[in-house]
């Protein structure tokens, strides 16, 4: 996770230099994913989960689908990555054409790969959230411990 994490960053620093203009969206993007996952761990670590990839039958059921249906996880972070490789691409060329002279292959594909890139940020979203509110649960369980 780290090294993917790490890799993803590393391409989106060089995308905030080539498109400045986005760089604002491109850093909390960073923020997003880092801080949503390490989250998301923390709060599995506290709760004594054998795997961050252990999302309890009465959890958040996008988090559920996530991470038990390896094809969908595969899409979503697959999706992802190609959204971002291909506004690298996009930077230097548009590709071979689909149609004659109209529509680049890179930007046909960057269209395609949009949506998957989005609903993998809302699913950091779903993280972030879910997270937070697992560790304000053990938070509040703890306090109630001590005080009793």
């Amino acid at each position: 996770m780290l090294t993917d994490r790490c890799a993803t960053m590393c391409l989106l620093v060089n995308l905030a230099l080539l498109y400045p203009a986005h760089a604002a969206l491109l850093q909390a993007s960073m923020a997003l994913d880092v801080a949503s996952h390490w989250m998301h761990l923390h709060s599995s670590v506290l709760r004594g989960s054998s795997s961050h990839k252990s999302v309890a039958l009465t959890g958040n059921p996008v988090l559920q689908l996530y991470y038990t249906s390896r094809p969908f996880l595969f899409l979503m972070c697959a999706g992802n990555e190609l959204f971002y490789c291909l506004l690298y691409l996009l930077h230097f060329t548009e590709g071979p054409t689909v149609l004659p002279g109209r529509l680049g292959l890179f930007r046909a594909a960057l269209w395609l790969s949009a949506p998957v890139a989005l609903l993998k940020t809302l699913i950091n979203v779903v993280h972030l959230v879910s997270a937070s509110r697992d560790l304000a649960a053990i938070d509040r369980a703890e306090r109630r411990a001590r005080s009793h």
